[in-house]
């Protein structure tokens, strides 16, 4: 049976992925001029970088036995990329509308 704090500890690890996918695919966007160049990084770099911060944060005892390999990828990889590039593209101002305060 699934306790209320497995449940906590999978919404962390959701909200971690989701934050790191936001905070990876602002950076891509900053940093590179091109257009496609954001989305191409976004969707090859961040998964993998996502699997490896999954397995550390179950390493350091969060989360539970979901029971699939698929499901464990599925929530915490595919829904965090999911809603942090569309955090980062929908509610984020682009890059080149946000003006920096001069020194």
């Amino acid at each position: 049976m699934v306790s209320v704090v497995d449940v906590i500890q999978l919404l962390v690890m959701i909200g971690v992925n989701t934050a790191i996918t936001a905070l990876m695919t602002r950076f891509f966007r900053v940093r590179l001029k091109t257009s496609w160049g954001p989305v191409v990084f976004a969707l090859l770099i961040i998964p993998p970088v996502l699997v490896i911060l999954t397995q550390i944060m179950s390493a350091a005892g969060f989360g539970f036995d979901i029971g699939s390999p698929r499901l464990v990828i599925g929530l915490l990889v595919v829904l965090p990329v999911t809603i942090g590039i569309a955090f980062d593209y929908f509610w984020m101002p682009a890059p080149e509308e946000v003006t920096l305060p001069t020194k």
